[in-house]
């Protein structure tokens, strides 16, 4: 019975931990690297085609986007998620794989015009991220499902994102017990829409994010539809637009309920019915998966304007642009105007377009209103960069950059200390995951010494045994480093690797099987190598 460290482990993106109870072999999350990573993830300890199952706090890409790879490299079981959660899944998956497509394409064509670069092959494809989605059970929240003999899980409400949650895990192996709880990602109290995080009360260990570790937000809440307002106003009286790069699941949606309760008690004047363009596909379908669910996720406020009628993300003056020429078009509209567009850390999508046409404008706005990691274009801009590069061409940076303060869909240090100590008894151990270096060291450390609690960050590659309470292997960070065979093995020779793990999983699987079928498989074996010899 083990607990094995894969990403996320002194980091912020790329979440990901690996269970082995009995013959059975789980993943919690399968999250995709975003921005800058400073240290080298360890590789899954067994082949794609050997795991049984994985167990998914959330959507979010950092969580949830590699597990179309997952699928490529020979996975076939099945992935448990709440109902909200594969909802949301259903598309974000679908929008990842467009732009690995996209990206691919992109840089096939900068091949083809500088002789000499390599062919360019997707992380994945639209097939693997469909199969994926096929993949998904939907699970309700507070329901304690029975997985397979000696695994079960059960889902909890966290409050950071539609259908976001911590998983309990109880397994079972050679007559020990032991649960696990991990938290995901730990949401905001007193968000719009969504409800508070619930509590966890029992574990023997709790696996626990700390992205927000080391500081508070403010004591008070902050007046979020006043801030954004009074900035409207100011841009608009002098001519400019203010640009939200806003990640499109979660926060437009938010940024919605804002602007709604701006136009509804009329805080920005002398300007009419202004118009409001959400340019991100993916936001438009994300909005529409928001209001299905808003049953078993909204919180009372915002139940309250379902139940009166009101959609609480709609109003005068929204516009939805779902084509590029829309979202072209509307850089050639002077009327003063808030953009909200994807991605939120302007890495990536539309938002990269509007960021050129506005950035240079000193009468503009950008506002950003969610975490930005290291090495993104968000994040050079939130430190004072005087220029951004985009498409290949420098562009000043003239605009105000702005952030909405306290606009957090993660719980800051009292949040999280607040979840940990809801338990009842205190956990045998505390694995704190998913922050920056400094903030696994210091959150782990304030577990110890203010908390009383067995509280440790681990490197990835770290292995615990959890039938033991004791460590198998303790690792040290590996810095990050470009290395030649990991990118020859991201691409289509890679995809052979991989198939060739799952052959050879499915030999190992097949002892046992009458001499009849072994035989008829080693000939199907036999003939293929055959033709490819």
């Amino acid at each position: 019975m083990k607990l094995q460290f894969i990403g996320a482990d002194h980091e912020v993106t790329g979440s990901c931990h690996y269970l082995q109870a009995g013959k059975r072999h789980m993943l919690v999350d399968f999250g995709m690297e975003q921005g800058f990573n400073p240290f080298e993830n360890c590789p899954l300890p067994v082949a794609a085609s050997q795991i049984d199952f994985v167990f998914l706090t959330h959507a979010h890409i950092d969580h949830s986007g590699m597990l179309p790879k997952l699928y490529a490299d020979g996975f076939r079981g099945k992935i448990y998620a709440t109902e909200a959660t594969a909802d949301l899944c259903s598309i974000m998956l679908r929008d990842c794989a467009h732009i690995q497509m996209q990206e691919a394409e992109w840089k096939n064509r900068k091949a083809r015009r500088n002789a000499g670069l390599e062919s360019h092959v997707p992380l994945y494809t639209m097939q693997d991220a469909l199969e994926t989605i096929d993949r998904i059970i939907p699970c309700p929240y507070g329901k304690k499902l029975d997985i397979c003999e000696g695994v079960q899980i059960r889902f909890t409400d966290v409050g950071h994102l539609l259908g976001s949650s911590s998983i309990e895990v109880w397994l079972a192996e050679n007559g020990v017990s032991k649960k696990l709880v991990f938290s995901g990602d730990i949401g905001n109290r007193n968000q719009p829409l969504l409800k508070d995080p619930q509590y966890t009360r029992q574990a023997d260990y709790v696996v626990m994010e700390s992205t927000y570790g080391d500081r508070l937000h403010s004591a008070d809440r902050p007046d979020y539809v006043g801030q954004l307002a009074r900035i409207l106003q100011e841009t608009f009286d002098r001519g400019g637009n203010v640009v939200i790069p806003s990640f499109a699941v979660g926060r437009t949606q938010e940024m919605l309920y804002f602007l709604r309760k701006i136009k509804e008690q009329g805080l920005v004047s002398g300007h009419g019915c202004f118009p409001v363009y959400v340019d991100s596909p993916l936001a438009v379908e994300a909005t529409g998966v928001f209001h299905q669910n808003r049953a078993s996720c909204f919180d009372r406020e915002a139940m309250e304007l379902v139940k009166k009628g009101i959609n609480p993300l709609s109003f005068p003056g929204l516009k939805l642009s779902i084509t590029s020429d829309e979202s072209k078009a509307i850089n050639f509209d002077e009327t003063p105007k808030v953009i909200l567009s994807a991605s939120g850390m302007c890495d990536a999508g539309r938002v990269r377009h509007h960021l050129k046409h506005n950035l240079w404008r000193r009468e503009c706005t950008v506002l950003f209103v969610g975490y930005q990691s290291v090495g993104t274009p968000g994040r050079a801009l939130v430190d004072g960069a005087s220029q951004l590069k985009l498409f290949g061409e420098t562009v000043d940076v003239n605009a105000r950059i702005l952030t909405l303060a306290g606009m957090s869909g993660h719980a800051d240090k009292n949040g999280l200390l607040d979840w940990i100590g809801a338990f009842e008894k205190k956990p045998d151990r505390v694995f704190v995951v998913h922050g920056e270096d400094s903030v696994t060291m210091s959150f782990a450390a304030c577990l110890k010494d203010e908390h009383g609690l067995d509280a440790f960050a681990p490197y990835s590659g770290t292995c615990f045994n959890l039938a033991e309470n004791c460590f198998e292997l303790l690792t040290e960070p590996v810095p990050v480093k470009r290395k030649a065979l990991a990118a020859r093995q991201t691409g289509v020779y890679g995809r052979l690797l991989a198939a060739g793990e799952r052959l050879l999983g499915l030999i190992r699987q097949s002892s046992g099987l009458a001499n009849k079928d072994l035989a008829r498989f080693a000939d199907q074996i036999n003939s293929l190598c055959d033709k490819w010899s």
